[in-house]
């Protein structure tokens, strides 16, 4: 979910992930998704963005302490597909934009199991490994919030907070600097390249296939490599 200066981030060992994780995943209309993708995938563009969710839930359903996956979206084909998996839909709010569809997932993740930590998720991580997942979990402090930044240094790709706390999602270009600023600590890992490696170019998802891409999304990506 698409360097500024950010206060130094922190080196944290990981641990053990706590239990019962809601993680909350938005999804647009795949006829609106990805669009810097189209001079890359061209009439495939809307296939890898739902590729790319179908993989990432699926991983996220795998991962060790995650007991829900909630995807906040407006396409009813998407969700039904992704409802299939395992998942939890959630209808959007029309016109809220990214972060308001993320509060509005979170306040239905919390409703579910109010105890439970809280993370939101990008929804194009197509070669999302459990447990790189499972290890950025277990990072994340049991009393505050904290988030990882995407490959590039810019963004976030995933964003939590512990339970009670408030999660104040601030995603979109250069999130990773408000992240940072608004006290989130930043998780500083290595071996958890999975999770940061969100796909928004050709060359973002030549380097997710690199790192070994999901079912879902391989499948499509060799089909596009034939034609």
């Amino acid at each position: 979910m698409t360097q500024d200066t950010v206060r130094p981030s922190v080196t944290v060992a990981p641990a053990a992930p706590a239990a019962d994780w809601s993680l909350v995943l938005p999804l647009k209309p795949l006829a609106l998704a990805k669009s810097r993708l189209a001079p890359y995938a061209g009439p495939h563009r809307a296939g890898l963005a739902l590729s790319f969710a179908l993989d990432t839930v699926t991983a996220a359903l795998a991962t060790p302490g995650v007991a829900r996956v909630l995807v906040v979206t407006r396409d009813a084909a998407a969700g039904a597909r992704l409802a299939a998996l395992g998942a939890v839909v959630v209808a959007d709010e029309p016109g809220g934009g990214l972060n308001r569809a993320l509060a509005h997932g979170a306040s239905a993740a919390v409703a579910l199991a109010p105890r439970a930590p809280l993370a939101v998720l990008s929804a194009d991580l197509p070669a999302l490994r459990p447990a790189e997942l499972a290890r950025v979990l277990g990072a994340v402090p049991t009393d505050g919030r904290a988030f990882l930044p995407d490959s590039p240094g810019l963004g976030t790709t995933l964003l939590a907070s512990a339970p009670g706390r408030p999660l104040s999602p601030a995603f979109g270009d250069g999130s990773r600097a408000r992240h940072a600023a608004g006290g989130a600590l930043e998780l500083r890992l290595t071996g958890v390249e999975s999770v940061r490696r969100d796909v928004d170019t050709g060359t973002d998802l030549d380097e997710a296939a690199a790192l070994g891409l999901g079912p879902y999304t391989r499948a499509l990506f060799a089909r596009m490599s034939r034609s």
